[in-house]
């Protein structure tokens, strides 16, 4: 039996589809129309667009985010070229950008949308993934992430993932013969079909050898969702409600991504705003504490956020790392959702985009043009 705020329905049965094409239809969603007082039933129109979704309830104390907009004048250098900030947003079509100094909201902008939008994070969700392993390892449900996932998921034992560590898989080094180019919208696709995806990730076979390299495999993440909710008896989505989605104060409601066959996602597909995304950053910026309680451990803050294997430097553990000695690091999704944290600054910054019909940008230039926002964040401070 479902619990009571769960909404899950068998999806339509449709032909396979793009990301680029999911995107553009799914990418935001009103809180006003799926944000019940209690747990009222939604509208059949509502239902009809939660299909193949969670609903995770907010907190009941919210982190209180101060809105104190301030004038920041930005400009970096990308590739030999200066930009300015509106440049940065007009070229990425970005609908949605919050730039915090601690909770103080200095920046909000929206473009064909508002603070009330629940943007498609996407493969941000990797990140809180990899907070959900956090908590698990630190409450005992997982050993260690150098055991192998089979130890947990003997579903798995014969397939590519046989012996692979966690580790391996946090640091997208599973050995998996894999393209993300085209196994993520096969992935997506079958969710939305209502396809067990436990069942495709049995079926992955091994390429190369784990731990050798970096080669980013969104079944890994899906893998990590499902180790999730086997080891702490709890469904991956009311383990990242109970655990961080109410203890981290978030205020709205989030919506889920499953594959309506039982299992979250993992990989993708957080439907939430801007500024709980923000909320997330601001988590993590704050070592992982929030109202002074530890939410996420300390040291899987650090661990996480820094280099997690020397083949890739570049890459923590379901984060990516600006390099360069500067300690950023942010979550990134398909097109360019962003959730960016500058622990020199103390700045979050979090960038939403509704359509994604360009692809991946550059995230080297994102993380010059964060850089530059949170500059002018900490020089523009007049305390």
């Amino acid at each position: 039996m479902s619990h009571p705020s769960t909404v899950r329905r068998r999806p339509r049965r449709t032909g396979r589809l793009a990301v680029a094409a999911l995107a553009a239809v799914t990418a935001v969603l009103p809180v006003s129309a799926l944000e019940p007082a209690s747990a009222a039933p939604v509208s059949a129109e509502t239902a009809s667009a939660l299909i193949g979704t969670d609903l995770v309830h907010p907190s009941g104390n919210p982190v209180v985010l101060r809105s104190a907009p301030r004038k920041l004048a930005v400009t970096y250098t990308h590739k030999g070229e200066e930009h300015t900030l509106d440049d940065f947003l007009k070229a990425t079509r970005t609908n949605g950008f919050v730039v915090l100094d601690g909770q103080e909201i200095v920046l909000e902008r929206y473009v064909g949308a508002n603070r009330d939008m629940r943007f498609q994070s996407w493969s941000m969700a990797k990140s809180f993934t990899s907070a959900a392993i956090g908590i698990a390892l630190s409450e005992g449900h997982i050993r260690s992430i150098d055991d192998p996932v089979t130890r947990y998921l003997p579903e798995l034992k014969g397939s590519g993932f046989d012996g692979v560590s966690i580790r391996n898989l946090l640091r997208m080094s599973s050995g998996i013969e894999w393209e993300e180019t085209k196994g993520a919208p096969q992935l997506q696709a079958l969710a939305q079909r209502g396809r067990p995806l436990k069942t495709f990730a049995a079926r992955q076979q091994r390429g190369w050898k784990p731990g050798s390299r970096f080669e980013y495999t969104s079944v890994n993440s899906f893998v990590l969702a499902r180790l999730i909710g086997q080891t702490t008896g709890m469904p991956y989505h009311r383990y990242v409600q109970e655990k961080i989605w109410k203890p981290a104060g978030m205020e709205s409601s989030v919506l889920i991504g499953n594959d309506s066959s039982g299992d979250s996602l993992g990989y993708c597909c957080f439907h939430a705003t801007d500024r709980d995304f923000a909320r997330f950053g601001l988590l993590y910026l704050r070592g992982g504490k929030v109202h002074g309680k530890q939410v996420v451990p300390a040291s899987w803050v650090r661990r996480s956020t820094k280099p997690s294997a020397s083949f890739n430097e570049r890459y923590g553990l379901h984060w990516w790392l600006g390099g360069g000695g500067e300690k950023d690091y942010m979550a990134a999704g398909f097109g360019g959702q962003h959730i960016y944290v500058s622990p020199k600054h103390g700045v979050v910054i979090v960038k939403s985009v509704i359509s994604t019909p360009g692809g991946q940008i550059d995230l080297d230039e994102a993380f010059t043009a964060f850089r530059a926002v949170a500059a002018e964040v900490a020089r523009t401070r007049t305390d």
